[in-house]
C-alpha cells in the first residue's frame, strides 16, 4: 500500500513528548516507517524535500532526509501537479499543504497522513473533492493493525 506521510508527520519524532497525544504520533509515525515495504510503501516527493529543506534545525533536516532517501521517488507531470495545486489551495488548503496533498494524489497513494489538525479537519470536510483519503497516523496504525487479524 502506497502511503504518504507529510512533514509534519516526519517532523513529529522531534518535538517535545510531554503531551501524551504527541508521544501516541510519534510512536505511530515511528511505527510506520518502521514496516516493511511490502506492507507500506512511503514515499518521497519534491514537497517533502523542498519542505525539508527549509527546516534551520540541521539534525532533524538531516534524520528526515535520510528517511526519505529511503522511500520511493515519484515523479509529477508539473502541469497538473501546478494545476491541481491551485485547485487546492482554492478550496482553503495552505500552499505547502496543497502542494503535498496534490503530489500524493497524483501519485496515486492510498492514504495522506498527518498530524495537522486543521489540515485534517478541512480534509474531512472537503472528502469528497479529494482523491486520498486524509487520516492522521495512530488511526492508519490502528487499521493495519486489524488487517493482521
Amino acid at each position: 500500500m502506497r502511503v504518504y506521510l507529510d512533514l509534519c508527520c516526519l517532523k513529529r519524532p522531534f518535538d517535545l513528548q510531554e503531551q501524551p497525544l504527541i508521544r501516541l504520533q510519534t510512536e505511530a509515525v515511528l511505527s510506520i516507517l518502521a514496516l516493511p515495504s511490502d506492507t507500506v510503501e512511503l514515499l518521497q516527493s519534491e514537497a517533502l524535500v523542498l519542505e525539508n529543506s527549509l527546516n534551520p534545525n540541521q539534525a532533524r533536516r538531516e534524520a528526515v532526509a535520510l528517511w526519505l532517501s529511503e522511500a520511493a521517488v515519484i515523479s509529477l507531470d508539473e502541469s497538473d501537479l501546478s494545476s491541481r495545486i491551485n485547485e487546492l489551495i482554492a478550496k482553503g488548503f495552505k500552499s505547502f499543504d496543497a502542494f503535498h496533498l496534490a503530489s500524493a494524489e497524483l501519485s496515486g497513494v492510498a492514504v495522506f497522513l498527518t498530524v495537522d489538525r486543521q489540515f485534517l479537519s478541512l480534509a474531512a470536510r472537503m472528502s469528497g473533492e479529494l482523491r486520498v483519503r486524509v487520516t492522521d497516523p495512530v488511526h492508519f496504525i490502528e487499521e493495519i493493525s486489524q488487517w493482521k487479524h
